[in-house]
């Protein structure tokens, strides 16, 4: 673990704060009620600290583990590549502006709470697809490795679903927002990963 804190010190402080608030969460309704997103009160200018905060919570033990271990394999090699600060404002803005759209869509809506860091994590798998979208990936169940490239067009037909689904706290829509955010601002930080990434898949 240190060797991760010395090479990839962002990515690896979000990871374990991350966890540790979840998991405070989990045992606490006071912290819960404190951090997580209700659109209601942020569009009316009220607890905007939560656009930052509900990325740090999660709905249960599933949710917390499925967003972590899709960071896990993408967030450390992509510090790596793009460098400590950039994936800072990466992480921090996708977190962010993926909730966005979600304010403005229950605005109205005074029952509706969200959470997760989906949106974030979301912009971290899809950056890092811009640079290596053929490496391979296995995705249960599987049995055989997939591009990344395609794991992410899979991923963002199941976030369309789940959406229009939606009957729990987890943000679906924050996945979908979250991955244009990450190719976007990816895109801004290093205009040369267009042409990389068409390279990469042979279309150059």
């Amino acid at each position: 673990m240190l060797e991760y804190f010395l090479i990839t010190p962002v990515a690896s402080a979000i990871f374990v704060v991350t966890i540790l608030t979840s998991l405070l969460a989990f045992s606490n309704p006071q912290v819960y009620e404190r951090l997580i997103l209700s659109p209601y009160q942020v569009y009316r200018k009220q607890n905007v600290y939560t656009l930052l905060t509900s990325g740090l919570i999660h709905k249960d033990w599933m949710h917390l583990a499925f967003n972590m271990l899709s960071y896990y394999f993408f967030a450390f090699n992509l510090e790596r590549i793009i460098g400590h600060w950039q994936f800072a404002v990466l992480y921090l803005a996708s977190l962010v502006l993926s909730d966005i759209p979600t304010v403005l869509k229950h605005k109205n809506d005074f029952w509706y709470r969200t959470l997760g860091a989906s949106g974030a994590v979301s912009a971290v798998v899809f950056s890092f697809i811009m640079f290596d979208p053929m490496t391979k990936m296995i995705i249960l169940p599987l049995p055989i490795p997939i591009p990344a490239i395609l794991f992410g067009v899979l991923y963002l037909v199941y976030c369309v679903y789940a959406s229009r689904q939606q009957a729990d706290t987890i943000n679906h829509d924050a996945h979908f927002y979250g991955a244009l955010n990450g190719v976007f601002i990816t895109i801004i930080l290093y205009p040369e990963v267009v042409p990389y990434f068409f390279g990469k898949l042979g279309l150059r």
